[in-house]
């Protein structure tokens, strides 16, 4: 192995990419033991993926929220805190979109921000009651957010079943004024202008009359890296990231620890809230409804922080390729047969391999190491022997020339193998041997 490649397998990017190698290699293996074509069921996954412009929007629009909530589970985890409650952070941002764009009938222009953020808020009060818990009593946050994820459930369906919310004949809310959409042209490309202006635009008519195409994703990713710039570009983030590597070295250097812990959660938490109001507004139904188990775009969110190596930018990428697996996966089933199950298979597996992130760069630098020693030893017998050991490619100094005065003869007329000259000047090799 050249040093090039160990240097490749030393960047966080190998870990990933072989991860995500191993996940499709043990789903191959398991649609093979189960009697389905791994080749045409990835072929259908694919398909599904990218396979028409409606799909690829498709996947854009379920990775918004994943994409937020791994920013805000990443951005935790780079402060040494476990956020596992962004499901219900996600949860309370919905509920509080909902009733307030239920609630308030106002014009887009205040509509959508104040609907936007009543969803941020109700993340950012569930966030900080964890950081407060954890900051003032030492409980651990993992404890306090599991139990806030039920909190919020049953909330959620508390709301539901109230008359002023509750939709009769559904199972959810009314959905929320048409003037907190954040969908791209919802009226327009249903009226007959519109229908008429997409009627000889089949793609675009495809993509935007089929899809809740709304301007989540491009908030999503401007979030993204905005708190990637906060953890490496700014004092408050230096000092949250001093905290979560050392605690007490930070307080020792006199950060106040326990308040970063609370606005690193109220931040955690804030994306979430923001991840659920952008969902109600962007996409139907426009309300929440009774929820029997988890949505699971929370949890997700924690796949994806860990697909990406907790890194806000890295999330961007994972959250697509997270979404994709998921809608793809779909039409795995209804092409193949194969169940969707097995797509679940492969993402934990992804999940499994990057959460051993480390195995990759450790081995590469064992390898390195090892080579190293086996050029350390054979110098090492080359000094016992007299012989002058041939450098690796890449390793050591070419050897240098004899300079033929210095030789006291000229090279042309020293004879090959004589013995050296007594009281002659050598010149030295790199490697301490006379040349």
């Amino acid at each position: 192995m050249n040093t090039t490649a160990i240097k490749v397998l030393r960047k966080p990017i190998a870990s990933a990419i072989i991860a995500i190698l191993i996940g499709f290699l043990v789903a191959a293996v398991v649609l093979a033991s189960a009697g389905y074509d791994p080749g045409a069921s990835f072929a259908a996954l694919f398909s599904g993926m990218v396979g028409r412009p409606r799909y690829v929007v498709n996947v854009i629009i379920k990775a918004t929220p994943l994409l937020l909530c791994g920013v805000a589970v990443a951005f935790a985890f780079k402060v040494g805190l476990f956020n596992i409650g962004a499901e219900g952070q996600y949860i309370l941002g919905t509920i509080a979109a909902t009733v307030v764009g239920i609630t308030c009938d106002l014009p887009p222009v205040l509509e959508i921000p104040l609907v936007v953020l009543s969803g941020t808020i109700a993340g950012v009060l569930s966030g900080a009651l964890v950081g407060w818990l954890k900051a003032k009593f030492g409980i651990h946050e993992v404890i306090t957010s599991i139990m806030f994820n039920w909190i919020s459930l049953y909330l959620c369906n508390y709301v539901v079943s109230l008359d002023v919310f509750h939709q009769p004949n559904t199972t959810g809310t009314y959905p929320v004024h048409g003037s907190a959409f954040t969908m791209i042209l919802p009226n327009w490309k249903l009226s007959d202008e519109g229908q008429a202006a997409l009627a000889n635009l089949p793609v675009l008519r495809d993509v935007l009359v089929r899809c809740d195409v709304n301007v989540g994703i491009i908030v999503a990713v401007v979030v993204a890296v905005l708190i990637g710039w906060l953890l490496r570009r700014t004092k408050v983030g230096y000092e949250m990231r001093a905290v979560g590597l050392n605690k007490d070295a930070a307080r020792f250097a006199g950060i106040n620890v326990e308040r970063n812990v609370v606005l690193c959660m109220v931040i955690s938490g804030a994306l979430c809230g923001l991840a659920g109001a952008l969902n109600i507004t962007g996409i139907s139904p426009h309300g929440i409804s009774t929820l029997a188990a988890f949505e699971n775009n929370g949890f997700n969110g924690l796949s994806v922080a860990f697909i990406a190596g907790c890194s806000p930018v890295g999330c961007i990428p994972a959250s697509l390729l997270f979404a994709g697996l998921i809608y793809g996966g779909q039409t795995v089933q209804q092409v193949m047969g194969a169940p969707s199950e097995i797509i679940s298979i492969m993402i934990g597996t992804i999940v499994f391999c990057m959460a051993l992130g480390g195995v990759v760069p450790m081995l590469a630098e064992r390898i390195r190491r090892s080579r190293a020693e086996r050029v350390e030893r054979a110098r090492g017998l080359a000094a016992k022997t007299g012989a002058t050991p041939a450098s690796p490619a890449g390793e050591g100094d070419a050897p240098k020339a004899v300079d033929a005065a210095d030789a006291g003869a000229p090279a042309a007329e020293a004879p090959s193998g004589a013995a050296e000259p007594n009281g002659s000047n050598e010149k030295k090799g790199a490697d301490g041997d006379a040349r």
